[in-house]
């Protein structure tokens, strides 16, 4: 039986996936064959020697420590694109939001709540609230993955605005989803030029970090408005704030409040509410689930973020799964090996993912425990499970 440890409170639809027959499930567990987590930190954890994967029921895995998981051969999932539309529909909320003031609107009402004549003074007072309409008007969405693609359609087929869309890394599956509306740009540069509204659906990493900064801010339209959904990191809040202050930056509407921009005026900080609907939690936590079971199960890996993905089928005979540095030699040595043994591999898989590599074996012999042992001390073989 395999040992699931929680750190969140995570929906119930795990339990649908991972049986009680082959699974116990628990907030306790203390040597857990894998972890579900949301947003617990665990880069301070002990991980155990037990521990074979951790699944993020979500899209952002700055929460766990991969470079350690890597160490200890244990493969990290997360789950891109399950709270796609969440994150999208909020977006389009930002839109409006950012376009007319009405946030500000709704505060006014309220302060003005007991003043004598409240409803001819808001036909005086409304047009502090004003603002431009979306249609029409130049969005450029810079990251056109599972949500970018979302917004991408949405504003271009149902909110008539004219979209053009960046990202150098685009998959073939979000190509095809991509409305033929959109226009495609070769550079960030060019997306940006002359838009009018600005989203952003990419990843943090060390070159994108800061990127909304005043160099950045300064090369855009005057008036442009910018949603940042993705991360808060990618902006920096005092050069946000600075724009802001020039009438440079129109607004600025992110899901990741700061102190420098909470109450900052044409800034719209909410508490990081883009995938906090029960639809999202709901499919986020399956699909984690699934991505463990299959792992735990067949050795299969399907959106895992610091190992290479492992499509298998039905086993052929015993399966044997090696996680190893990503370095010439090992495979032939595991080879030699197994064959000194007068085993026969049957079938074999070997991919690889940056400084990390699997290697997936199928032999005609169940191995005993001295071969696995002697598998487990090879030069750079970090992990070697039987399945």
């Amino acid at each position: 039986m395999y040992k699931i440890q929680t750190l969140n409170s995570i929906s119930p639809i795990i339990h649908e996936v991972l049986s009680a027959g082959n699974y116990m499930v628990s907030a306790e567990e203390p040597t857990p064959d894998a972890i579900l987590v949301r947003s617990a930190a665990m880069h301070d954890m002990v991980l155990p020697d037990s521990l074979l994967a951790i699944a993020r029921a979500g899209a952002g895995v700055n929460n766990i420590p991969i470079p350690k998981c890597s160490e200890q051969g244990i493969v990290v999932f997360n789950t891109p694109g399950a709270n796609a539309n969440a994150v999208a529909e909020l977006v389009i909320a930002g839109l409006l939001l950012s376009s007319r003031d009405i946030a500000g609107g709704i505060e006014w009402v309220k302060e003005n709540k007991d003043a004598e004549g409240l409803e001819k003074l808001v036909e005086k007072k409304k047009s502090q609230f004003v603002g431009p309409e979306l249609r029409g008007k130049k969005l450029a969405v810079i990251g056109l993955g599972a949500i970018g693609a979302l917004v991408a359609n949405a504003a271009a087929q149902g909110m008539g605005m004219d979209v053009v869309g960046y990202d150098p890394y685009i998959s073939v599956a979000h190509a095809w989803q991509l409305s033929r509306a959109i226009h495609h740009a070769d550079t960030m540069e060019d997306a940006v030029k002359d838009a009018d509204y600005i989203t952003f659906h990419i990843p943090l990493m060390d070159s994108t970090r800061g990127m909304i900064n005043k160099a950045f801010l300064a090369s855009l339209k005057k008036g442009v408005r910018i949603m940042n959904f993705s991360r808060g990191e990618l902006a920096n809040p005092e050069d946000v704030k600075a724009a802001i202050a020039e009438e440079q930056l129109a607004s600025y509407v992110t899901d990741f409040a700061t102190a420098v921009l909470a109450d900052t005026p044409h800034v719209i900080c909410l508490p990081h509410l883009g995938a906090s609907t029960p639809e999202s939690e709901e499919r986020c936590a399956e699909m984690a689930a699934a991505e463990i079971r299959d792992y735990l199960e067949k050795g299969v890996i399907r959106n895992s973020v610091n190992m290479p993905e492992i499509t298998l089928g039905l086993p052929e005979g015993t399966r044997v799964l090696l996680i190893h540095k990503n370095l010439p030699g090992i495979v032939s040595n595991v080879s030699t090996l197994v064959s000194g043994r007068g085993i026969n591999i049957q079938n074999m898989l070997n991919k690889s993912r940056g400084d990390m590599a699997v290697t997936v074996m199928e032999l005609t012999t169940q191995p005993d425990d001295t071969l696995i042992a002697a598998l487990g001390k090879l030069n750079n073989v970090v992990r070697v499970r039987v399945i």
